[in-house]
Order: structure tokens, then sequence, then C-alpha cells
């Protein structure tokens, strides 16, 4: 049994982000899930009947009404993609009350959820730039304190030819490299847990080798163990999401692209790219789906919406195309 306490809204969603923390999320995940879940109970107290302070709002008073209403308002200055995960926190959030016996049901299948567009591609500008990028990054630089290119081409060429999101990328390790000459490929461990297997094409597989190699005349065969990370720093420590974020953005830096990275992707961007590349060269939904771990065939299907509307421009940008404009007379009525 609960005691009054134990159903004030603060003390629960406290209850809930300790349970969620045993699944290892981010800080900043962990952050946003607290902050949404505050932000909607904030209104809700301001409009239960009396007004409440928040600390005073239990969660018995949390009826599908008085839920609607306190979205409705959060809604109302925010963008689609904020309320949708605020939705999904406050239903992850009831779907643990009712697992702890707390509240019999979960009321937020009766308040509506945006539908957020999905977000578009953000692949590197230019025909040539990640050609550009991995040979930049090859040179070893005498600006560079320790030059170690073998590491840096292998970040870029995994990311470029696999398709890794940065967490997939971090928890890769030397053993998830696996098979035999012709048929190595990538396990990685994937959004939500999610398995899957990456082919390696003999390019990718050889880079991964010439870096391996080199890492153990840096640091000596103990450290490319099957258990080891696959992605270390200079010093031979595991590659962190901060170390791994600065060293693309060097690379990007070195190879002077900076202005063919779209806004707001950076590591980002080469995943977009591995996938728009997939898209142009015939791949469908179901195997770009599969390569990049995605839960749903519609994330998939943006990569080939957009390259379609990139070659529809590319067609209407032909000079003689527009030649033909000129040509057509119009018909007398």
């Amino acid at each position: 049994m609960h005691d009054k306490t134990d159903k004030m809204v603060v003390t629960l969603i406290e209850e809930f982000l300790t349970a969620r923390a045993t699944r290892k999320p981010s800080p900043h995940t962990q952050d946003a899930y607290r902050r949404d879940l505050t932000s909607v109970a904030v209104l809700a107290a301001e409009l239960a009947t009396p007004p409440l302070p928040l600390d005073h709002l239990g969660v018995d008073a949390l009826s599908p009404r008085l839920i609607r209403a306190a979205f409705a308002r959060f809604a109302a200055d925010r963008a689609a993609t904020s309320v949708g995960r605020a939705w999904s926190t406050w239903n992850g959030f009831f779907s643990f009350l009712v697992a702890e016996q707390v509240v019999p049901g979960n009321p937020m299948p009766a308040v509506g959820r945006p539908r957020a567009p999905l977000p578009q591609p953000k692949p590197l500008r230019g025909e040539d730039t990640p050609e550009h990028l991995l040979a930049s990054a090859a040179q070893a630089e005498g600006r560079q304190r320790d030059p170690w290119p073998e590491r840096d081409v292998a970040v870029l060429a995994v990311a470029l030819c696999a398709g890794l999101r940065l967490s997939e990328l971090l928890a890769l390790r030397v053993g998830s490299l696996g098979g035999r000459a012709g048929e190595r490929r990538l396990e990685v461990s994937g959004k939500g847990g999610r398995p899957r297997m990456v082919p390696v094409e003999p390019g990718l597989d050889a880079v991964l080798a010439g870096y391996l190699d080199s890492r153990m005349r840096r640091f000596g065969s103990r450290t490319v163990r099957p258990d080891s990370p696959l992605l270390v720093d200079r010093r031979g420590e595991p590659l962190r999401r901060g170390g791994l974020q600065y060293l693309v953005e060097s690379c990007f830096r070195r190879a002077g692209i900076g202005d063919r990275v779209p806004r707001g992707a950076r590591l980002h961007a080469l995943r977009h790219t591995f996938a728009t590349r997939l898209a142009e060269d015939g791949a469908g939904a179901a195997e770009i789906m599969r390569l990049l771990g995605h839960a749903s065939l519609a994330s998939s299907q943006t990569y080939i919406e957009v390259t379609a509307g990139q070659q529809r421009e590319a067609a209407r940008a032909n000079r003689t195309n527009r030649a033909l404009v000129g040509l057509v007379r119009p018909q007398a009525g």
C-alpha cells in the first residue's frame, strides 16, 4: 500500500527516474525526462480545481481531462517534436506507475499526441566530399600534437561505410569485427538494444586491419583483445562521446569542409551520407532499414524520397531542359 506522501507526483517522478537510471541513459536524456515530467506536472497543478502547488499534486488528481488540459497548455508554444517527446515520457511514466500498482490504468491514450514530421537527412554536401575527407585524414599534419592517421581514417570509414550512430561507434569492441575474409561483418548493438550485422567490404576491412596493426605497435597486443574497445584515444583509452565528436570535428577542420557539413548534423552527417548514397545507388527502404537499424520503414523511406527530389532538381537544372521551355509555343484556344 502507498500512503498519501508516496502518491505525490514529485515523489513518483523521482522513483521513475531512479528506475530509468538502471537502463544507463545519458545525463542529457535523464535531464530531458525530468524536464518533460516536471513541466507538464506544474501545468497540471495550476489547472487543477482548486489550483495546487506542485508538491501538493497527488497522482489521483491526474485525470485524463486534467492531463489533456495540461498538454494543451504545454503544446501552445512548443514544436510538435517537443510535445511528442513529452508525451512519450509521460506514457512511460504512467506505464511505470501501473506496473508498480500505484494507479489502475494509463490515461495517456486519451491525450492527443502530435504527429511530428520525420527529420530530413543531412548528408555531407558535395559529390566528392567523403573521399576528400578520408584522403585528408590519411595525411599526418605537422600541426597535430600526436598524429595517428590510421585511427582517424578508421573512425571516419566506419561511420561512412557502416552508417553507425555515435553510441554504436563507442560500443564497438575489437571482437565486434568477425567473419571470414570476404564475408566480414560488424556486430552492432543498436538503438533500443536491437542487434544487427553490417557487412564489411574489403576496403573497410583493410582500413580496420591497418588501424589495429598501428595500435599494436603503439600500445602492444594486449590492447587489441576481443573485449577491448575498438576505438581508442591517443593514450589507448576508450574513446568517449566528447572525444569522438572532437576527433570528427578536427577532421572536418583539417579537410577544410566546414561549409559542407549541415548545421546541427556533424558526426551524424556521416551516417546520413552512408544512407543517402545507398538510396542513390538503388537500395530499397527495407535494405536501408536493416543496415541503419531503423525501427520502421518510414525513417528509411525519407532517404529515398530526398534522393528522388534531388534527382528531380538536377534534371530541372539541366540547360537543355530549360532551353526547351522557350521552344514550346502556347496552343491556340
